[in-house]
Order: structure tokens, then C-alpha cells, then sequence
């Protein structure tokens, strides 16, 4: 269902947290007109926004003065949320400094611009903030000419050469960043790597693109948004080694430096969970233990300004990787009982995330129900998926979760409706570019099913797809599709006749040689 539109002001009031609404109270209860907080205490009692009980309540506001003063309280508030915020957030002091400069600059106070500045160039450069540094040497020029006499040749050019330098530097990270983008938007279309279509088609982009960097002399921000681009890129081809190389590399950076992973907490979370994909896809699971200890404990940082976006980003990475770790080690029940305990919240929480975060998150979701024998409830969490109107987005989760509902269909004797589902589910892979061999194997499998197969028949069935399947792990293209669902491990189990957890589970004590006790 398409979400309810809210409205702008209500929504900001209600994202604030206590101290916040304090300051802005009583940073603006002094001022005369009062009559916007007023209305900011009725919109904040309010559990849905109403205009109509806001005016009924409070006579003196006219319904024709509502929407300007509505526009002057926003405007304050944010004013407040940027004071409030200016001492614990690096950047907005920066910028508060700069617009002093501005200030002083129009006086004809021409010293004091340049005393501003020097303390804003030590904050920006403290945290290796390049477009901040920029604007603070764009200003420098342009004091040269009110400060003759003062500056020598010297200086002159270190301001020169300085401005150069983060050009040249902002300008690689736009040539990374630029070519980041392209290669997330394929990705978020298609998923990994398809055919020798994308993979000729990413690296395309990459010869005529990207520029070749000598590490070594990069600074830290042109470090972290090559790193970043590496990483997506030998993810999309599936190339997880060196995707975790990369990975281990920007994680790397932040240790020991508690300055920048002040400054820059949002890079340092995103480096920690492109770390537990890349040790999720090598089932490096003692490593992946140890980096979700570390992702933890960021929450608990001192000097970290845990905002609502930072908040919400841990949130996310401890769900998934949280499902991760059931996913290695084969723990679907200790996962369903979690989503069980959780699903209040976790089903709001799936509303605050981004379109592609939600569908990664019904997905995996899906597959805990499926891995603990839960089908019923594991095609509810797909259906979310193959009912969604945004097909275009992760193509790739849109195909698997057809099929895997199929298979949950298969597990529900549901023999009728999987001969109906699997006509459309053919149309929709070849509508998205993507029925390769392995879902061809799946799809025809499941198409000769018939209720009068006898056990033997069905055995023989599943180990004949099981060896034609096997090969394809190995094929560039076609090993992408295991990523998905562990479809050997199923098949497996059906042949043995037991629970397709008991087998994934084995495999991953007999691969980190770990005892059933430990903890996830």
C-alpha cells in the first residue's frame, strides 16, 4: 500500500528528542511573539497531525495565518536543531565559523576574518574535511588583496599550492564517487553480476573512468572513497576475496584514529559492514564474530555523536548480520525465535529503511522462516516482495523469491498452484534478462512434479537436479544464483529425509570446526 503523506512540520517536531525540544523552548520563549510555540506544543500532543483540531484548540491562530506561521516555526526549529547541535557536530561549527567570517568580512574586519579562519582551516583539516578546507583557502585568496604588506611571496604560494593540492584531491574523489554511483545504480537493478553483458559493460566503466591512484600518496577521504568503489565492484563480480582485502583495508584506517572515526562514524559503520559481508561470503565465521563485536560496541563510542541516522544505520547492519550469523551456522530456529521476539518493532523498523535495505531485509527474513521448516510464514514475507509494484529495484531478489516460493509451495503440497506459478515466474526471468541455466534446472524440476510420484521417483528426481546443479557453482555467471539459496543443502535434505537446517548446520562445524554451543 503506498505510504500516507505527513506532513513536513509534524514530522520534524516528532523526531526530536527531549533536550532538543527543551533547548528550542527555551532559546525561544523569550522572544515576544510567542504564538509558534504554541503551536509547537499542539502539533507535538498530537498522535496524528490535524490542522482543524490545532484551530479549534487555539482560537488566536486563523486558519489563514497557519500555513506561514507553520513555515516560520519549521525555519526555527531547524535555526534551534543547528545551534543545538554546533559544539558535538565538527561541521556545523565549521560552517557557523565560516558565515562569521562572512559577517566580519562585510564589516571590513579584515584580521579577524583571517584569525576565523585559521581556526576553522585546524578543525577542517583535523578531520580531513576537503571541500570545508576549500572554501576556508577560496577565503584566504581572497583576503590577499585587504592584507598587503602582511603576506609574503611565501605565503602567498603555500595558499596557492594548498588550494591545488585539495583540488586535486577533491577532484579524484568526485572520479571515484561518480563512477561508485554508476556501478550501485546497476547493482541496484540487477543485483551481482548476470553475464558477460555486465561484466564487460562495469568494466567499460572502469577503463574509460578511473583514474589510476598510487595509494600511497592519497589522503585519508580519497583512501576511503577508493576503497568503497573497490569494494563494490569485486562484489558485483563476485569476487569476494578481494572485495574483503578492500574491506579490511577501510576498516583499517579508522583504528587507532579516534578523531576521524568521530568525524567520520557514518564511513566507519559502512566499512565495518562491507567487512561482515565479504567474511559472510568466504564463511569466515570467527573473523565475522569479532567484527560484529566491534560493530557493537561503536554504540557505546565516547565522543560520538549517535544521531538518528547513525542510529538507524547500526540498527540495520545488527539486524542483517544478525541473520547473517544464523544464516553460516545453520541456527534458523535461535533466528525465527529472535524475528518472533522482535517483530513489533522489526516491522517498523523495515518501514523507517530505504527501499533496498526493505527488500534485502523481507528477503532474508523469508529465507530464516524457510530454513526452519516455517513455510507458510516465509511465503508471507516473500509475497512482500513479488506483490511489490517496484520491480526495477534488486531484479535479481524479485527472481529468487518467485522460485523460492514455489519450492515453500512444493514443501505445502501445493502441486497445482506450483504448475500455475511456474508459467509466470519463466515470463518474469525472461522479461528481467535473468532465467540462466540454474533456474532453467529449478523450473523444470518443479514443472513435472505430479501428487502421483511415488518417494522413489521424487529421490531420483532430486538427486538428477542436484548433479546437474553442482557444476554451475563453479561457472562465473551461474554461481551468483547460489548466493541466494543454499538450493544444494535443500536438495539434500530431501534425499535424506531430514530438516535442511541439520545439513547446513553440519557443513559449518565441519568447515570452522566449532562447537554446537557457540554463541552466535
Amino acid at each position: 500500500m503506498p505510504k500516507e503523506k505527513k506532513d513536513t512540520l509534524f514530522t520534524l517536531i516528532k523526531s526530536l528528542k527531549k533536550s532538543e525540544k527543551r533547548y528550542f523552548k527555551t532559546t525561544e520563549t523569550k522572544q515576544e511573539d510567542t504564538k509558534f510555540i504554541r503551536l509547537f506544543d499542539l502539533i507535538d500532543q498530537q498522535k496524528e497531525f490535524n490542522e482543524n483540531k490545532i484551530l479549534k484548540k487555539e482560537p488566536s491562530i486563523k486558519a489563514e495565518q497557519l500555513s506561514n506561521l507553520k513555515a516560520h516555526l519549521y525555519n526555527k526549529i531547524l535555526q534551534s536543531l543547528r545551534m543545538y547541535n554546533s559544539s558535538s557536530v565538527t561541521e556545523i561549527g565549521i560552517h557557523n565559523l565560516i558565515d562569521h567570517v562572512q559577517i566580519l568580512f562585510n564589516k571590513s574586519l579584515y584580521q579577524q576574518c583571517i584569525n576565523v579562519l585559521k581556526k576553522a582551516r585546524k578543525s577542517a583539516e583535523r578531520i580531513d574535511h576537503l571541500e570545508l578546507q576549500l572554501e576556508i583557502l577560496n577565503w584566504e585568496k581572497k583576503l590577499l588583496p585587504y592584507t598587503a604588506g602582511q603576506n609574503t611571496q611565501t605565503d602567498v604560494n603555500e595558499i596557492v599550492m594548498k588550494v591545488q593540492d585539495v583540488s586535486n584531491r577533491i577532484n579524484n574523489i568526485n572520479a571515484y564517487s561518480n563512477l561508485h554511483v554508476q556501478l550501485s545504480s546497476i547493482y541496484n537493478q540487477v543485483g551481482y553480476m548476470r553475464n558477460e553483458e555486465d561484466f564487460k559493460m562495469v568494466n567499460n566503466l572502469f577503463i574509460t573512468s578511473f583514474p589510476n591512484p598510487n595509494e600511497d600518496l592519497l589522503s585519508v577521504s580519497e583512501k576511503i572513497s577508493l576503497y568503497s568503489l573497490y569494494i563494490h565492484y569485486y562484489f558485483f563480480i563476485q569476487d569476494f576475496k578481494k572485495g574483503y582485502e578492500y574491506a579490511l583495508k577501510w576498516v583499517e584506517l579508522f583504528h587507532g584514529d579516534k578523531t576521524l572515526m568521530s568525524s567520520k562514524i557514518e564511513m566507519y559503520i559502512s566499512a565495518l559492514n562491507h567487512l561482515m559481508i565479504s567474511q559472510t561470503k568466504l564463511e569466515k565465521y570467527e573473523e565475522f564474530l569479532i567484527t560484529k563485536k566491534e560493530l557493537r560496541s561503536v554504540g557505546n563510542l565516547s565522543a560520538i555523536n549517535l544521531n538518528d541516522n547513525i542510529k538507524l544505520k547500526l540498527l540495520k547492519y545488527s539486524y542483517v548480520h544478525e541473520f547473517n550469523g544464523f544464516f553460516m551456522m545453520g541456527d534458523f530456529g535461535r533466528g525465527v525465535q529472535l524475528i518472533e521476539k522482535i517483530k513489533p518493532g522489526l516491522e517498523q523498523f523495515i518501514e523507517q529503511i530505504d527501499n533496498h535495505s526493505r527488500v534485502i531485509m523481507f528477503y532474508k527474513t523469508a529465507c530464516l522462516y524457510f530454513g526452519n521448516d516455517n513455510f507458510k510464514d516465509a511465503i508471507i514475507w516473500l509475497n512482500k516482495i513479488i506483490n511489490s509494484t517496484d520491480v526495477n529495484l534488486r531484479e535479481d531478489i524479485h527472481g529468487f523469491a518467485r522460485i523460492l516460493s514455489l519450492v515453500c509451495h512444493y514443501e505445502l503440497g501445493n502441486i497445482e498452484l506450483i504448475q500455475y506459478n511456474v508459467r509466470s515466474t519463466y515470463r518474469f526471468l525472461l522479461k528481467t534478462k535473468d532465467l540462466h541455466q540454474f533456474q532453467r534446472y529449478i523450473l523444470n524440476f518443479l514443472k513435472r512434479l505430479n501428487a502421483s510420484m511415488t518417494n522413489k521417483e521424487l529421490i531420483k528426481h532430486f538427486e538428477k537436479l542436484r548433479e546437474n546443479l553442482i557444476p554451475l557453482s563453479e561457472n562465473q555467471y551461474e554461481k551468483r544464483s547460489f548466493i541466494y539459496f543454499d538450493i544444494i543443502s535443500w536438495l539434500e535434505s530431501k534425499i535424506e529425509n531430514r530438516p535442511v537446517k541439520d545439513i547446513i548446520r553440519e557443513k559449518a562445524f565441519k568447515r570452522e570446526n566449532v562447537s554446537e554451543t557457540k554463541n552466535i
